[in-house]
């Protein structure tokens, strides 16, 4: 009998092989050694306090993760002392379950209880992949941090063409304390 309880903490080093065999998209294969070098990073990052990262199991597979990132690289959000959510990831065969939420709800709670925050931010991309993503943010109280599109976290101009790629955002925040 499967246990659906999702469950979230901070990752730990013994977490990487499991959170690599939870990320097998196809747009994903050929890159992981990237991606293991990512969360590496993400694991020297937490010891320095520079981020926290959480994931999200079921029955002890993990089925995502998310990261607060204390100094985005966000211009606002470091010039209004806001901690930025990144990188929310739920492995396919787990979306529309609540664990995108749980995890979300997750680092609002403890950027407000444990570290004091009033607001917290994300980014969100522009093209239809984000749309679960989009969808989830508006109904969970995030609005617009009313400086428009960024791209690689900088203002798009008027009549400029930018790529639409994951580099193009828009900034949410929403206060949580």
């Amino acid at each position: 009998m499967e246990n659906n309880e999702i469950k979230i903490r901070i990752m730990e080093s013994d977490d990487l092989d499991s959170i690599m065999e939870s990320m097998n998209e196809p747009y994903m294969l050929g890159h992981e050694e990237e991606n293991r070098q990512y969360f590496k990073r993400c694991l020297q990052e937490n010891k320095t306090d520079e981020r926290v990262t959480f994931i999200a199991y079921i029955a002890d597979k993990v089925v995502g993760y998310v990261n607060i990132i204390y100094k985005s690289l966000y211009p606002w959000f470091v010039d209004n002392g806001i901690p930025e959510i990144n990188d929310l990831y739920v492995a396919p065969a787990y979306r529309k379950r609540g664990i995108g939420l749980a995890l979300l709800k997750k680092c609002e709670q403890f950027a407000a209880v444990e570290r004091g925050y009033k607001y917290i931010g994300l980014g969100v991309g522009m093209y239809k992949d984000y749309g679960s993503a989009q969808r989830l943010y508006s109904k969970n109280g995030y609005v617009f941090d009313g400086n428009g599109l960024m791209y690689k976290n900088k203002e798009v101009q008027p009549g400029k063409e930018v790529f639409v790629d994951d580099d193009l955002l828009i900034y949410l925040y929403k206060k949580i304390k």
